[in-house]
């Protein structure tokens, strides 16, 4: 009875969702197409008004540049002199010269009307009584003009008629607007006197893309008389706005266009004839067909709404399949969650029985319908996952600790290795000066030498490890004092000359004739130095070793340092400028991929016994802890094996400032060193 109920609670519960569930996922959809096309709209919106300003101020610019061109034309002295041979072969010259399409282009004589010289037929293109210096001859200028667009008649009844919407509809995508112009400008002798016309018809054509999304639009020009100057069906060409179905929406454009406002977009209705949705974009343009009268004309660039949002159609087959795929997740979702899920809690104590047994992948029984065996099943699973990662960190901290331990074994070696050999150099030499094996004094003079190397070696070593240790247990003490770099890097060259002079590499050594103080322990400072010079020297065999130095500024900032998990330390606040220490050598160089592991204590690249070069592995990794705890960095590059090394070391450049006892009138010195002490973090 129990298992029954709970099976149809959870049903209930299920189609309850489902029901709640479909209705959102419904309003989302509609929600995101009405978003989709209102979207789309407003960038054909936009698209079609900034189209309809580019058609304006291409149609207007091309206007001015046939006005300019037939004035400038109309000032040569070839017209001006009236041979009509070389007026006929400069007037084809110039139909071809001019910047827009010439149907016709002639020259009429003023007095007769007679043409004197033509590019097209002997009918005159503009007689006396069309030209406003017919009635204005004393007023008459250089600067005259005529401008009139064709057919100057409204077209005939029959031309009147609309295209089918088939046909129509069938030549949208080639449909084209041509403006049909006609330009005049008067021509004077060389006297001064009116002598000619010359006249040119020019068509202004402009196809345009009707595809399915293109938002560039059909061109429509309309005059401020409601007149259509130009129509992408030639039959539209003269007749009147009020004579067709969107007479009121034309009107709108022209009277928003006469007050002056804003570019914009209006909707049309049967544009071509068709009874489809069209956008309309326009734009006004202030044309001048005479000197003293001025006609506003308006641009339209028309395109049909269902190209407009082309690619709403796109979207609302994607929100469709996403929509049928969604129901059909969620359908089988419901199915998935109202079948028996429920695992009796026997297998929950049997899990937990056989948990030693287990496969490590398998996880404890969840998904019952009661939630506190879910919670249960949640906690043992949480509880079992625990104590495997317990155990698999155990099993890494076993793996580090043996490599740790192998690591540590093996620098024993190589110590115990370095120990011996001055060990066995100073004994040696010491027992040859102590049986009086030597020929002569200056023989064991030598002997001593080398065991006073050894023994310098020896105990360079051994401090090398003193300074581990102190550094790991975070009691290393610094005597921070302001020194000048150059001193003590001359010194450190001093100390290394000779033996570079012997290995017989070239030494550049910069030339620094300002001093550079820096805050740090000098006799550190030259440790690292030494350092750094002798690795440069020791693995080098030819070449060269270039020390150089330079300036560099950094951002404001307080760097804070952690070594190792002992200890904080925190470099001088704001410093200004830093000065960058460049060792560089051609030696053998380092791998990349083992560049990272050479400041750690106790790593070297090769670290067995039998290796080529000496060393423990400590002085990279004592550099790095000292100059840090000064404040600065160090840092290693190199291109690769044999391709040389690079260690570069940051200090900061120390600022001197008055003592503020000082400028009060005090007595009181600010010390000039100070030590700073490290202890150990208590864990």
């Amino acid at each position: 009875m129990a298992m029954l109920g709970q099976s149809s609670f959870r049903r209930i519960l299920l189609s309850r969702i489902l029901v709640l569930s479909i209705p959102i996922l419904l309003l989302g959809v509609g929600v995101t197409f009405r978003k989709a096309r209102t979207s789309l709209l407003y960038t054909a919106r936009q698209n079609l008004a900034e189209s309809a300003i580019r058609k304006a101020d291409d149609i207007q610019a091309s206007i001015q540049s046939l006005q300019t061109n037939l004035e400038t034309a109309s000032r040569t002295s070839i017209l001006q002199a009236g041979q009509p041979e070389a007026i006929q072969t400069y007037l084809n010259q110039l139909s071809a010269d001019l910047p827009t399409e010439i149907h016709c282009l002639q020259l009429i004589d003023w007095q007769t009307g007679n043409i004197t010289a033509t590019t097209c037929g002997n009918q005159p293109l503009l007689s006396k009584a069309d030209l406003p210096w017919a009635t204005q001859q004393s007023e008459l200028n250089a600067d005259s003009f005529y401008l009139s667009t064709l057919p100057s008649k409204p077209a005939t009844p029959d031309a009147q008629a609309e295209p089918s919407n088939e046909s129509t509809q069938s030549d949208q995508a080639e449909l084209s607007t041509e403006l049909d112009l006609l330009i005049g400008t008067p021509v004077y002798d060389q006297n001064g006197q009116l002598r000619y016309t010359l006249a040119a018809q020019s068509v202004l054509t402009q196809r345009e893309s009707g595809k399915p999304g293109s938002l560039l639009g059909y061109t429509t020009i309309i005059d401020q008389d409601g007149v259509f100057l130009a129509h992408p069906l030639p039959s539209r060409v003269g007749q009147n706005i009020k004579d067709g179905t969107d007479a009121d929406r034309f009107e709108n454009i022209i009277n928003n266009v006469q007050r002056g406002d804003d570019p914009d977009v209006r909707h049309i209705f049967s544009f071509v004839g068709d009874e489809e949705e069209w956008l309309a974009g326009y734009s006004p343009i202030q044309i001048s067909i005479s000197p003293t009268e001025d006609r506003t004309w308006t641009v339209l660039a028309v395109t049909r709404l269902d190209n407009a949002l082309h690619g709403l159609e796109d979207i609302k087959r994607i929100l469709v399949i996403l929509t049928t795929g969604l129901l059909a997740a969620h359908l089988l979702a419901m199915l998935y969650m109202a079948r028996d899920l429920a695992l009796p809690i026997e297998q929950l104590g049997k899990y937990a029985r056989h948990i030693h047994k287990r496969d490590p992948l398998q996880r404890a029984p969840k998904n019952f319908r009661i939630r506190e065996l879910n919670h249960l099943a949640e906690v043992l699973d949480n509880m079992v996952r625990r104590l495997e990662e317990r155990a698999k960190e155990l099993e890494a901290a076993w793996q580090e600790a043996e490599a740790a331990n192998q690591l540590k074994s093996e620098f024993l070696a190589n110590t115990s290795h370095e120990l011996r050999t001055p060990l066995n150099a100073i004994i040696g030499c010491i027992r040859l000066v102590r049986d009086d094996c030597c020929d002569s004094p200056e023989e064991e003079v030598e002997f001593l030498d080398r065991a006073d190397e050894a023994a310098i070696h020896l105990l360079k070593i051994i401090n090398d490890l003193l300074d581990i240790a102190k550094i790991e247990a975070g009691t290393l003490s610094l005597s921070i004092e302001l020194i000048d770099l150059r001193q003590i890097l001359q010194e450190v060259v001093d100390l290394q000359s000779m033996q570079i002079h012997e290995k017989g590499l070239r030494l550049s050594v910069p030339e620094m004739s300002e001093p550079i103080l820096v805050r740090s322990d000098p006799a550190k400072l030259k440790q690292v130095l030494l350092n750094v010079i002798y690795n440069a020297i020791k693995f080098t065999d030819q070449g060269s070793i270039t020390i150089d130095t330079r300036i560099e500024t950094a951002v404001n900032s307080v760097q804070t340092s952690q070594f190792n998990g002992h200890r904080t330390v925190e470099t001088p606040v704001n410093p200004e400028a830093w000065v960058i220490i460049s060792v560089h050598d051609t030696g053998i160089g380092i791998d990349p991929t083992q560049q990272h592991k050479l400041f750690r204590p106790f790593v070297m690249v090769d670290g067995t016994t039998t290796r080529k070069f000496e060393g423990t592995g400590l002085g990279l990794a004592i550099s790095r802890n000292l100059i840090e705890l000064m404040g600065g960095s160090i840092t290693l590059h190199s291109a690769g094996v044999g391709q040389g090394t690079t260690v570069e070391i940051a200090l900061s450049i120390a600022t001197i400032q008055p003592p503020a006892a000082a400028i009060a009138g005090s007595d009181t010195q600010e010390p000039a060193s100070k030590t700073i002490t490290e202890h150990p973090v208590v864990r």
